[in-house]
């Protein structure tokens, strides 16, 4: 067997690992990757990770020794294609071995031009980032210009992510006679969520980040979801001011940086956390019921919960995360309104928090007659 070609990953501070060249860097079709290093602690669903517009401008490192022994199809795909920086594992398999495969993840990583590192102490690596915070590096085969990279390497903070992943043109999903219909802003949306709001009974018209708030209203939309998607909440051009505008017209649901975006409309503000939360293990708590449920997550911002309780607004903090007490959820007790963290439509993860979705149908459902009835 041929061996892979050596590569080395350099962290801006100074941090080395050696590693060997997969996906697009092995293929030569990139020199050298780099961008802001974070860990995914989830033990499947490696290709939902790597495919979800969240990680753009991001280094993924999975925790989970070996991965890719499953393989990939074109089912699982969270987007068009990965917008990821890069990926990191430490036992990259070759031979995949599973009914539903298509091909293996390093075939995945070469057609989509993803540059990825394999052979790498993931475990080092990742006490590192836990120490010291999502860090930003690079990783080729050539240490000179890694080196290089990685010194020029930008955090997510200040970036406007969203602009690069968003849909270019409004599409729709789902029936054309389905109950709810639904205005998704896509702040780099995963398509597990638009299965699971079509599943709920939406017809979901899928506009892009910027599409104004006026806009959206003249359609006459039952309900508008604000998407997940990458970096930093505040940095997302316009977004605030027209789900601002929305808030109180007609009922609202967010999702991650969907969930940020709402709280910064309604004059709270975010935080960046040290490392993030990227897994499907992180148990929150349901502050009505008491109940800890088990959620999948991605994000490294945050909504500020002094400033949540501060902005003016009547707001209920509905989920609480055990681990390190950031807020996971509120509701506007003025307007039919709710936001999450973590992720309900569990792509990959438990599906605990999946009556999310029925909670947000049952909103608009006391807004407004059901279409169709």
């Amino acid at each position: 067997m041929t061996r892979n070609p050596p590569a080395v990953l350099v962290l801006q501070d100074g941090e080395v690992f050696e590693g060997e060249a997969i996906g697009a860097l092995r293929a030569g079709d990139v020199a050298v990757a780099a961008g802001e290093c974070v860990f995914n602690t989830a033990l499947s669903g490696y290709q939902e990770i790597v495919t979800d517009p969240s990680y753009a401008g991001q280094v993924i490192t999975f925790t989970y020794p070996h991965i890719g022994n499953y393989g990939v199809n074109d089912d699982d795909f969270e987007s068009r294609r990965p917008f990821c920086a890069g990926v990191v594992v430490r036992d990259l398999e070759a031979t995949p071995s599973n009914w539903r495969s298509e091909r293996s993840l390093d075939d995945l990583l070469v057609h989509h031009g993803v540059a990825g590192i394999t052979g790498i102490d993931t475990r080092r690596l990742t006490r590192h980032l836990r120490e010291h915070g999502a860090v930003p590096g690079a990783f080729g085969t050539d240490e000179a210009a890694v080196r290089r990279a990685a010194a020029t390497a930008r955090p997510t903070d200040g970036v406007d992510l969203v602009a690069t992943v968003t849909t270019p043109a409004s599409y729709t999903v789902g029936d054309d006679g389905a109950p709810f219909q639904v205005v998704a802003y896509d702040f780099g949306v995963k398509r597990t969520i638009l299965r699971h709001l079509v599943g709920s009974g939406c017809r979901v018209t899928v506009v892009p980040a910027s599409t104004p708030a006026e806009q959206v209203l003249a359609s006459g939309p039952d309900g508008v979801f604000l998407s997940n998607g990458p970096g930093d909440p505040s940095a997302v051009a316009g977004a605030a001011a027209n789900v601002g505008a929305l808030v109180g017209e007609v009922p609202v649901f967010g999702i991650c940086l969907g969930h940020q975006i709402l709280g910064l409309a309604l004059g709270a503000g975010t935080i960046k956390l040290g490392f993030g939360h990227h897994g499907a293990n992180h148990p929150v708590r349901h502050v009505a019921t008491g109940r800890v449920e088990i959620t999948s997550q991605n994000h490294n911002y945050a909504v500020d919960p002094e400033s949540l309780t501060a902005a003016g607004r009547d707001i209920e903090l509905t989920h609480v995360n055990l681990n390190d007490g950031v807020v996971e959820g509120f509701r506007v007790l003025d307007a039919p309104a709710f936001g999450v963290q973590h992720h309900p439509e569990a792509g990959p993860g438990p599906h605990d928090a999946r009556y999310l979705f029925d909670e947000f149908t049952d909103l608009m459902a006391e807004g407004q007659p059901v279409r169709g009835e």
